[in-house]
């Protein structure tokens, strides 16, 4: 795995710069980029986040996570909601509590809500 250090080193010499100069660009000094190139010193997060949108490179790949310089996209729904939208039935009962009965916009905002999730309004 990449250190931050090797990863920062790299997007330098990608561009064929010295580290006086980017330094200067970077508003620190030559000796704290080598000592962050050189996994020595901490860096940052002011630098860290303008490594990142200097290089337009993502915060994952800087920091190792990931090979991919537009870093890693992850899935945000939880296994257990993702188990429970797989189920209409359950996503049906869900959209139906969410909404007051009687009322005819709720009924086609229910609608809408379960065309959009693939399920069929009963």
């Amino acid at each position: 795995m990449a250190t931050i250090g090797t990863r920062l080193k790299g997007l330098r010499k990608s561009i064929k710069i010295s580290q006086a100069t980017l330094a200067k660009m970077a508003g620190t000094n030559q000796s704290s980029i080598n000592r962050y190139e050189m996994d020595l010193a901490h860096v940052p997060a002011h630098i860290m986040l303008w490594f990142a949108d200097y290089f337009d490179v993502s915060l994952d790949y800087i920091y190792g996570r990931t090979d991919n310089p537009q870093g890693k996209l992850y899935d945000c729904q939880p296994k257990k909601i993702k188990e429970k939208l797989a189920n209409k039935q359950d996503w049906s009962d869900f959209v139906e509590a969410c909404f007051e009965p009687g009322s005819p916009m709720n009924e086609r905002l229910k609608e809408m809500i379960l065309k959009m999730a693939g399920g069929d309004k009963e």
